[in-house]
């Protein structure tokens, strides 16, 4: 990665280097560890920024970058390989460092003003209380009732998102309780952080705040207050219906899984989206005498949302974001490796043939600690299914995707799930439907009353039992599906889901190809088009970056499965070729003898096992056949003068 130098950092790296002799014998006084001469040389520098203000509440990231930025000595934030890993530059271009700037977030915000224009200040507070956390809290703590969208436009502190201050000043207090964007801060001046007697002088002396040890800084219970997310609902009128729906609760479906293991070892949010070096690696910039710190958490804070990274890139002049394209590359492709390698796994296999039908069976596998697809409800997952024969035409589809990026073949409402797909205009769609009090789908978030559908993949581990269950409910064919989060033996908490494919041959003998992906979509125009069918100042301004992005789902998993041997029924050996014969069928020793006329020459013999893999071919000796040792399931393609013949054998 290509970094730049600073005037900023030239500077500090000079004065360090000047004062490093200065600094080391006074290690045990860190209240003296700088001299009244050094601070005023820091503090007084034109390049350089007083510790924050008092009367501010949160720092901004600027103020944490001089330590916590790129080191141009090479000294901070850099791995034994060289590598730079500094928290600024691989935060800044997160969803969370974004969130005030996302563009369809304040889009959605004006579409719910639009919808219920009473309830434009109530709608403002709670979406600023995740989006801008550091704005908002600081006017909530001083007394204000609302927070507004254009009061956040004009505070530094909010613009910076979910900033420096939004994670590592919350209190241990209330922190697994607190959702729906309420959450405790410690004002009193303090950085919490993971590791033990952290070096104060730095950051209590230019930035105005004191480190400390905070253990919970590891708690899932961190991300709880944004990622569960329970709105009031509205009837079609705006008024209050009493009733609370959950927009997303990411947090309470960790705690009903597997990975939270009941709080004794658990496996975190921090563990995989911000994964742990090893490494030892020294923390602050310009102060080389520092003792390495390990486990050092990356703060690359991935999810799996790349669209809107790539969107936001492509407009951050208009945006007002200033972040390097390279830097935004790199978090891009970290959110694409996040997608594909910790999401989903595939299993796919042949089930069976039987008559003028093939069946397949397609197992999804669910790898991230929480459902999948997670957060807010516009993601999906949808899976394509192909089956094509030996020349390239299509025999079987479903799930292909269209021109305008939405998949062909899926009703107009609510997709329904399913357990068996058997026909190309039913797709396999991995969702929460949101609905209205008519039971009608609706993407207003505040109208949610009912989910309609939730078959998103359960995390390994998920109960219908758990104490979370009432947050994190299936709803919709799911639930009645014995292949949805049950194994083969009928247990719960496998967090996978098998797909039945059954499709016709239509008389087609011979190979066939089959192929299964599953896509993930972030902005899907089904759910997009209500609100870009409205007019606001933000949903205008979205409608013209949306419809210059590039909208392609994300490919996150694959699996093919080629040149499977299958037989329709118009060559079932009780109709045709009856002058040849395969016995005996079933075998106990694996040992077939073939009857002919004699005047009827077999060229060759292929075998192939149940998945229509060959296991075997003869080009000689055809009165006697041995079948391979392992299978019980077996085709005979025999090749003869006559034509080709194909038998099924079975081997006892």
């Amino acid at each position: 990665m290509t970094k730049t130098y600073t005037k900023y950092s030239i500077i500090v790296a000079i004065a360090a280097g000047i004062l490093l002799f200065s600094m080391i014998p006074v290690r045990e006084n860190e209240k003296a560890f700088h001299s009244e001469e050094e601070l005023n040389f820091f503090l007084n520098h034109a390049v350089l920024s007083p510790p924050v203000d008092s009367n501010l509440i949160f720092p901004t990231a600027n103020n944490c970058n001089g330590c916590h930025g790129f080191d141009p000595q090479g000294n901070g934030s850099v791995t034994s390989s060289g590598e730079d890993v500094n928290v600024h530059d691989d935060w800044k271009t997160t969803m969370m460092a974004l969130s005030a700037k996302d563009p369809f977030w304040r889009a959605k915000v004006s579409h719910e003003i639009l919808v219920n224009p009473s309830h434009s200040l109530e709608l403002q507070t709670k979406c600023t209380s995740c989006h801008a956390p550091q704005g908002h809290f600081t006017a909530i703590l001083r007394g204000a009732q609302h927070y507004t969208i254009d009061e956040m436009i004009g505070d530094t502190t909010a613009m910076d998102g979910v900033s420096c201050g939004a994670c590592h000043m919350k209190s241990a207090e209330n922190l697994e309780t607190q959702f729906s964007g309420e959450a405790t801060y410690d004002t009193s001046r303090v950085i919490y952080g993971p590791y033990e007697e952290p070096f104060a002088p730095p950051m209590t002396d230019f930035v105005g705040f004191k480190p400390e040890l905070g253990e919970h800084i590891n708690d899932a219970g961190i991300c709880a207050s944004c990622h569960t997310l329970l709105t009031n609902s509205v009837d079609l009128n705006g008024q209050l219906t009493g009733e609370q729906f959950v927009e997303q609760a990411t947090y309470h479906e960790w705690l009903n899984s597997a990975y939270d293991d009941d709080g004794s070892d658990p496996e975190t949010c921090q563990g995989c989206h911000m994964p742990r070096l090893e490494d030892a690696i020294v923390i602050s910039s310009n102060y080389i005498f520092l003792q390495p710190r390990a486990p050092y958490g990356l703060h690359d804070l991935v999810g799996a949302n790349t669209t809107m990274l790539q969107l936001m890139k492509e407009n951050k002049e208009a945006l007002n974001i200033d972040a390097a394209d390279e830097h935004f590359d790199e978090t891009i492709q970290k959110t694409l490796a996040m997608l594909q390698q910790n999401s989903v796994a595939t299993n796919l296999e042949m089930a069976n043939l039987d008559n003028d039908t093939a069946y397949f069976n397609l197992q999804l596998i669910n790898k991230a600690g929480h459902k999948f697809p997670s957060g807010y409800p516009s993601r999906r997952v949808f899976v394509e299914f192909i089956v094509q024969d030996e020349i390239g035409d299509t025999l079987f589809q479903s799930g292909v995707l269209q021109p305008d990026y939405e998949v062909m073949g899926q009703t107009a409402d609510t997709e329904p799930h399913f357990n068996v797909i058997k026909s190309e205009d039913q797709v396999q769609i991995y969702e929460l439907v949101l609905g209205d009090v008519n039971g009608d789908f609706t993407t207003v978030l505040e109208r949610s009353h009912q989910a309609l559908k939730d078959n998103r993949l359960p995390p390994l581990g998920f109960s219908t039992s758990h104490s979370a269950y009432d947050t994190t409910k299936i709803y919709g064919a799911a639930l009645t599906d014995l292949d949805f989060n049950f194994d083969e033996v009928g247990i719960e908490g496998n967090g996978a889901d098998i797909i039945h494919y059954h499709f016709p041959l239509n008389g087609y003998t011979g190979l066939i190809n089959v192929s299964a992906k599953v896509f993930y979509q972030a902005l899907p125009p089904k759910w997009l088009n209500p609100m870009l069918a409205e007019s606001t100042p933000e949903i205008d301004t979205f409608r013209t970056m949306y419809e210059n992005a590039d909208l392609s789902p994300v490919l996150i998993a694959s699996q093919n499965l080629d040149s499977i041997f299958v037989q329709s029924v118009g060559v079932d050996e009780t109709i045709h070729a009856t002058w040849l014969k395969v016995f005996p069928n079933p075998t106990e020793n694996g040992f077939v003898f073939i009857s002919k006329p004699e005047t009827v020459e077999i060229f060759s013999i292929n075998i192939y096992d149940w998945m229509g893999k060959m296991v075997g071919n003869i080009t000689s000796d055809f009165s006697q056949i041995k079948l391979p040792e392992n299978g019980k399931l077996f085709i005979l393609e025999i090749e003869t003068e006559r034509g080709k013949v194909v038998r099924k054998l079975v081997k006892n």
